[in-house]
Protein backbone atom coordinates (compact mmCIF):
# COMPACT_ATOMS: atom_id res chain seq x y z
CA UNK A 1 0.00 0.00 0.00
CA UNK A 2 1.23 3.47 -0.98
CA UNK A 3 1.74 6.02 1.73
CA UNK A 4 0.77 9.40 1.06
CA UNK A 5 3.91 11.44 0.31
CA UNK A 6 4.26 8.74 -2.55
CA UNK A 7 0.53 9.13 -3.90
CA UNK A 8 1.35 13.33 -3.68
CA UNK A 9 5.04 12.29 -5.60
CA UNK A 10 2.99 10.71 -8.48
CA UNK A 11 0.39 13.31 -8.61
CA UNK A 12 2.64 16.07 -8.96
CA UNK A 13 4.67 14.09 -11.65
CA UNK A 14 4.67 15.48 -15.30
CA UNK A 15 2.73 13.20 -17.71
CA UNK A 16 3.05 13.03 -21.33
CA UNK A 17 0.88 15.48 -22.00
CA UNK A 18 2.72 18.17 -19.80
CA UNK A 19 5.74 17.37 -21.05
CA UNK A 20 7.78 20.77 -21.77
CA UNK A 21 7.91 21.09 -25.48
CA UNK A 22 6.07 17.95 -25.92
CA UNK A 23 2.88 17.21 -28.05
CA UNK A 24 1.29 14.80 -25.50
CA UNK A 25 -0.53 11.68 -25.69
CA UNK A 26 -3.19 10.51 -28.54
CA UNK A 27 -5.56 10.61 -25.96
CA UNK A 28 -4.61 14.18 -25.26
CA UNK A 29 -4.74 14.98 -28.90
CA UNK A 30 -7.97 13.28 -29.34
CA UNK A 31 -9.26 14.79 -25.72
CA UNK A 32 -8.45 18.33 -27.92
CA UNK A 33 -10.10 17.43 -31.14
CA UNK A 34 -13.03 16.17 -28.61
CA UNK A 35 -13.54 19.86 -27.38
CA UNK A 36 -13.80 20.93 -30.94
CA UNK A 37 -16.75 19.27 -31.35
CA UNK A 38 -17.97 16.77 -33.78
CA UNK A 39 -17.68 16.69 -37.28
CA UNK A 40 -21.07 15.83 -38.22
CA UNK A 41 -21.84 12.92 -40.75
CA UNK A 42 -19.57 12.89 -43.95
CA UNK A 43 -21.38 13.33 -46.94
CA UNK A 44 -21.47 10.36 -49.28
CA UNK A 45 -19.56 10.82 -52.42
CA UNK A 46 -21.69 11.13 -55.68
CA UNK A 47 -21.43 8.16 -57.61
CA UNK A 48 -20.67 9.20 -61.51
CA UNK A 49 -23.24 7.94 -63.54
CA UNK A 50 -20.72 6.64 -65.80
CA UNK A 51 -17.99 3.71 -65.51
CA UNK A 52 -14.25 3.98 -66.14
CA UNK A 53 -11.46 1.85 -66.62
CA UNK A 54 -7.80 2.67 -67.43
CA UNK A 55 -6.65 0.65 -71.18
CA UNK A 56 -2.96 1.71 -70.67
CA UNK A 57 -0.57 3.41 -69.01
CA UNK A 58 2.66 4.46 -70.42
CA UNK A 59 5.85 6.28 -69.16
CA UNK A 60 7.06 8.72 -72.18
CA UNK A 61 10.82 9.95 -71.68
CA UNK A 62 12.57 12.99 -73.38
CA UNK A 63 15.70 14.13 -73.17
CA UNK A 64 16.77 17.32 -71.78
CA UNK A 65 19.58 19.30 -71.13
CA UNK A 66 19.86 17.56 -67.62
CA UNK A 67 19.07 14.37 -68.46
CA UNK A 68 15.93 12.84 -69.08
CA UNK A 69 12.18 14.23 -68.60
CA UNK A 70 8.75 11.17 -68.09
CA UNK A 71 5.40 11.89 -68.42
CA UNK A 72 2.82 9.94 -68.50
CA UNK A 73 0.24 8.73 -71.09
CA UNK A 74 -3.18 7.30 -70.11
CA UNK A 75 -5.57 5.77 -72.02
CA UNK A 76 -9.20 5.44 -70.14
CA UNK A 77 -12.87 3.93 -71.41
CA UNK A 78 -15.91 5.47 -70.17
CA UNK A 79 -19.41 4.17 -70.49
CA UNK A 80 -22.37 3.58 -68.62
CA UNK A 81 -23.53 0.13 -69.65
CA UNK A 82 -26.62 1.23 -71.79
CA UNK A 83 -24.80 2.09 -74.51
CA UNK A 84 -23.03 5.21 -74.29
CA UNK A 85 -19.23 4.68 -74.75
CA UNK A 86 -16.07 6.86 -75.32
CA UNK A 87 -12.51 6.31 -75.37
CA UNK A 88 -9.88 9.55 -74.53
CA UNK A 89 -6.36 9.98 -73.78
CA UNK A 90 -4.54 12.05 -71.34
CA UNK A 91 -0.70 13.13 -71.25
CA UNK A 92 0.49 15.06 -68.17
CA UNK A 93 3.90 14.59 -65.66
CA UNK A 94 2.05 13.17 -62.69
CA UNK A 95 -0.45 10.25 -63.28
CA UNK A 96 -3.50 11.16 -61.74
CA UNK A 97 -3.71 14.68 -63.49
CA UNK A 98 -3.38 12.50 -66.93
CA UNK A 99 -5.93 10.19 -65.19
CA UNK A 100 -8.26 13.02 -65.12
CA UNK A 101 -7.02 14.50 -68.30
CA UNK A 102 -8.19 11.69 -69.84
CA UNK A 103 -11.45 10.92 -67.99
CA UNK A 104 -12.14 13.92 -69.53
CA UNK A 105 -11.41 13.37 -73.02
CA UNK A 106 -13.30 10.30 -73.34
CA UNK A 107 -16.40 11.82 -71.96
CA UNK A 108 -16.04 14.47 -74.80
CA UNK A 109 -15.79 11.73 -77.15
CA UNK A 110 -19.00 9.98 -75.45
CA UNK A 111 -21.38 8.43 -78.12
CA UNK A 112 -24.39 6.32 -78.22
CA UNK A 113 -24.08 2.92 -79.79
CA UNK A 114 -27.55 1.46 -81.85
CA UNK A 115 -28.50 -2.02 -80.32
CA UNK A 116 -30.94 -4.27 -80.46
CA UNK A 117 -33.36 -5.43 -77.48
CA UNK A 118 -31.27 -8.10 -76.85
CA UNK A 119 -28.03 -5.86 -75.85
CA UNK A 120 -26.68 -7.23 -79.18
CA UNK A 121 -25.88 -5.12 -82.39
CA UNK A 122 -27.98 -4.78 -85.42
CA UNK A 123 -25.43 -6.57 -88.01
CA UNK A 124 -21.64 -7.40 -88.86
CA UNK A 125 -19.28 -4.75 -88.99
CA UNK A 126 -15.82 -4.04 -89.23
CA UNK A 127 -13.47 -0.89 -89.30
CA UNK A 128 -9.39 -0.23 -89.61
CA UNK A 129 -7.58 2.84 -87.57
CA UNK A 130 -4.13 2.77 -87.98
CA UNK A 131 -2.42 -0.59 -87.80
CA UNK A 132 -5.40 -2.39 -85.95
CA UNK A 133 -8.26 -4.00 -88.12
CA UNK A 134 -11.00 -4.85 -85.94
CA UNK A 135 -14.95 -7.03 -86.89
CA UNK A 136 -17.64 -7.47 -84.65
CA UNK A 137 -19.85 -10.32 -85.26
CA UNK A 138 -23.98 -10.50 -83.54
CA UNK A 139 -23.80 -13.98 -82.15
CA UNK A 140 -27.16 -15.05 -80.41
CA UNK A 141 -26.97 -16.35 -76.89
CA UNK A 142 -23.05 -16.64 -76.79
CA UNK A 143 -22.42 -13.49 -75.02
CA UNK A 144 -19.38 -11.03 -75.19
CA UNK A 145 -16.78 -12.87 -76.53
CA UNK A 146 -13.47 -10.70 -76.78
CA UNK A 147 -10.19 -9.60 -76.14
CA UNK A 148 -7.96 -6.88 -75.34
CA UNK A 149 -9.22 -3.63 -75.70
CA UNK A 150 -12.67 -4.68 -77.84
CA UNK A 151 -13.75 -6.71 -74.03
CA UNK A 152 -13.67 -3.42 -72.02
CA UNK A 153 -15.02 -1.07 -74.70
CA UNK A 154 -17.74 -3.16 -75.32
CA UNK A 155 -18.55 -4.40 -71.93
CA UNK A 156 -18.95 -0.41 -71.04
CA UNK A 157 -20.95 0.11 -74.27
CA UNK A 158 -23.46 -2.55 -72.59
CA UNK A 159 -22.91 -4.64 -76.25
CA UNK A 160 -23.76 -7.77 -75.24
CA UNK A 161 -24.00 -11.39 -77.83
CA UNK A 162 -21.35 -10.69 -79.75
CA UNK A 163 -18.34 -12.76 -81.67
CA UNK A 164 -14.78 -10.32 -82.52
CA UNK A 165 -11.82 -10.71 -83.85
CA UNK A 166 -8.74 -8.37 -83.93
CA UNK A 167 -7.44 -8.89 -87.64
CA UNK A 168 -4.20 -7.32 -87.50
CA UNK A 169 -1.11 -8.34 -85.74
CA UNK A 170 -0.52 -4.57 -83.82
CA UNK A 171 -1.18 -5.22 -79.86
CA UNK A 172 -0.93 -1.45 -79.19
CA UNK A 173 -4.29 -1.33 -76.66
CA UNK A 174 -5.02 2.52 -77.54
CA UNK A 175 -5.61 1.41 -81.64
CA UNK A 176 -7.65 -1.10 -81.20
CA UNK A 177 -10.36 0.29 -79.05
CA UNK A 178 -10.62 3.64 -81.08
CA UNK A 179 -11.05 1.08 -84.01
CA UNK A 180 -13.82 -0.42 -82.41
CA UNK A 181 -15.12 2.35 -81.38
CA UNK A 182 -15.21 3.34 -85.41
CA UNK A 183 -16.65 -0.14 -86.21
CA UNK A 184 -19.45 0.78 -83.58
CA UNK A 185 -19.92 4.10 -85.36
CA UNK A 186 -20.61 2.76 -88.87
CA UNK A 187 -23.77 0.75 -86.89
CA UNK A 188 -26.78 1.71 -88.75
CA UNK A 189 -30.60 0.20 -87.16
CA UNK A 190 -31.93 -1.37 -90.04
Amino acid sequence: MATTTEQQHAASAPTNGDRAGGRGTRSAIRGRADRRGPRGPRAPRERSEFDQVTLDARRVARVMAGGRRFNFSITVVVGDKKGRVGVGIGKAADTALAIDKAVRDAKKHLFTVPRIPSGSIPHAVSAKYAASVVEILPSKGRGLVAGSAMRTVLDLAGVTDVVTKIHSRSKNKLTIARATVAALKKLRVR
